[in-house]
């Protein structure tokens, strides 16, 4: 015979699985739901910034991350790494 414990293990243990796939299939649901309705109402997007806006930032940070890692590098380099 299985003993009270045992089966008030096993009954915590199903209760906590069956709660946990129902909240599992609920969160599912709603982030479809919303992954649907954004792709229905969206429509071709510009982008935030235009070509010549994205290449000046390119541009100052690969120059704010040539002066902050170039002495670095060069140190580096100097040693033989």
């Amino acid at each position: 015979m299985i003993s009270i414990l045992t089966q008030e293990r096993l009954l915590g243990a199903s209760l906590g699985a069956v709660l946990t796939g129902i909240v599992l299939l609920e969160q599912r649901k709603y982030i479809y739901s919303s992954i649907s309705n954004s792709q229905s109402h969206s429509q071709v997007r510009e982008p935030i910034f235009g070509k010549k806006t994205r290449s000046e930032f390119a541009h100052s940070w690969n120059k704010a991350v040539d002066q902050t890692f170039g002495p670095l590098i060069k140190s580096l380099s100097s040693r033989g790494w």
